[in-house]
């Protein structure tokens, strides 16, 4: 760390640090970006999976109900496809905007993740106008092949940000000569160390998100008491992804743990609230981080060495290891990880209780309580994908690249940040109307008539 601290300014130093007067708001202003487009980010990375698995369906069984299934959801996708267009723009031009000498420093460093991004998103909508407006143009077969390269730019668009991210956690593929930034190697610093689990915790979060949104949609109708077979066909097909995806998390995030505890000790001291470097340290349920100690909390002795480090006598590095100004925000990071991790539990349990339940009977449970839980599943999922970046940005604060530039080092000098703030509320807030209308439109449409309408198209 002391290197790393010693490069930071170097770079820093050569290129000078600007005034700022507005980083909590600019960070506001991120954040609310953020908040709006990650949730849009899932469904493209699993949605179309989704719909093309339903209308596999259909080709596979000649069924008219999977077909009606897949054409409104594929228009679904192409409404929130549209949406995250317009606030996936605002998060690019948010990126020079707002970090302006974060872009200039280290630009060079990450920028080919963000041309593959660029090119993976104009193929998405090229292939989502052809999927979406070709049912009746293209056969069965070919409509279907249609959708694949919509799911492949999907993943691939995704992957690219997820791969920058990870590079601002564990920085690779540059050196720093002369206070510059030399030697860059575009790929190292795509296919850091870092982006590897982010990248799975972030695709089965998709898959989770989707399932449980979807799935909660479904779960509504069935307490109003419409059980009819589309209905049970849609709830099945979006729980079963989201009981599947859900308990792979607890793996995926005790690969995650034990990477942050080798890589970024100081944001895992953070997620427990460890002052002081500890062997055997303990893990805490609930409780808040108060002058360097939890309180409140259940104690479970050296359960965080034995996460960490497969260890229950690992040393863990405590926040007291850093200077004070080296720390992130403990209770923010602390609670967001918390409510990631008690509400993926319970996703995983709801999940577990699902598939039990159709493996021993062949049939859905029964008691109204899961699917009020279903019901619920849908915007905690939401919750714990947004705690989830909060634990990893926030977690990895004061750095806007970890160990060589802090936040406050690459953030915008412009005056006018409420201003935008306002406006860019008001578009979000605009933004959201419009989903809430598009789709409480095409839902007014009831999807027995679809069936029909699938059938009287059917060739003789």
């Amino acid at each position: 760390m002391q290197a790393l601290t010693i490069a930071a300014a170097s770079v820093t130093g050569a290129l000078g640090k600007p005034e700022q007067h507005d980083l909590l708001l600019v960070r506001e202003l991120q954040t609310m970006s953020f908040v709006f487009h990650i949730p849009l980010v899932c469904f493209g990375i699993a949605f179309p999976a989704l719909v093309l698995f339903v209308e596999g369906l259909w080709i596979r069984t000649g069924d008219a109900l999977y077909k009606a299934m897949a054409k409104r959801w594929s228009k679904v996708m192409l409404i929130l496809f549209a949406i995250g267009v317009v606030s996936g723009t605002i998060l690019s031009f948010e990126m020079g905007l707002l970090w302006p000498n974060f872009m200039a420093t280290f630009g060079d460093v990450f920028g080919l993740a963000f041309g593959i991004e660029g090119f993976s998103f104009f193929a998405e909508a090229i292939f989502i106008a052809m999927y979406v407006y070709g049912w009746e143009r293209f056969s069965p077969r070919r409509h279907l092949l249609l959708g694949v390269p919509i799911v492949i730019a999907g993943v691939t668009g995704s992957l690219m940000v997820i791969s920058v991210n990870g590079w601002m956690n564990h920085p690779a593929g540059f050196d720093v000569v002369g206070g510059r930034v030399a030697n860059v190697d575009p790929l190292a610093a795509l296919f850091n160390s870092h982006l590897w689990h982010e990248l799975i915790h972030m695709y089965v979060a998709g898959y989770v998100v989707v399932g449980c949104v979807v799935g909660a949609v479904y779960a509504r109708s069935w307490l109003r008491g419409n059980r009819d077979r589309y209905v049970r066909t849609g709830l099945i097909v979006a729980v079963t992804v989201a009981a599947l995806a859900a308990p792979v998390q607890f793996v995926v995030g005790d690969w995650a743990g034990r990477t942050v505890a080798d890589d970024q000790p100081i944001k895992l001291a953070a997620f427990e609230g460890v002052a002081d470097t500890t062997r055997g340290a303990s893990l805490h349920l609930g409780g808040v981080y108060e002058k360097g100690a939890v309180r409140g909390g259940i104690k479970l002795p050296k359960a965080l060495s034995l996460l960490a480090q497969h260890d229950p006598d690992a040393l863990v590095p405590g926040l007291r290891s850093v200077r004070a100004a080296d720390r992130p925000p403990v209770n923010v990071v602390r609670f967001s990880f918390q409510a990631m991790v008690a509400i993926g539990t319970l996703l995983a349990l709801l999940g577990i209780a699902y598939v039990v339940t159709w493996w021993r009977h062949r049939r859905l449970p029964r008691s109204r309580w899961f699917y009020r839980l279903l019901v619920a599943s849908g915007p905690l999922s939401v919750v714990a994908l947004l705690a989830g970046w909060t634990t990893t940005e926030v977690g990895r604060q004061p750095w806007i690249v970890y160990g060589f530039m802090r936040t406050s080092e690459g953030v915008t000098a412009a005056s006018g940040i409420g201003i935008a703030f306002v406006v860019l509320l008001a578009v979000y807030l605009a933004l959201s109307v419009a989903i809430v209308w598009l789709l409480r439109r095409l839902a007014q449409r009831a999807p027995q008539a679809e069936v029909r309408e699938e059938l009287r198209l059917r060739p003789a």
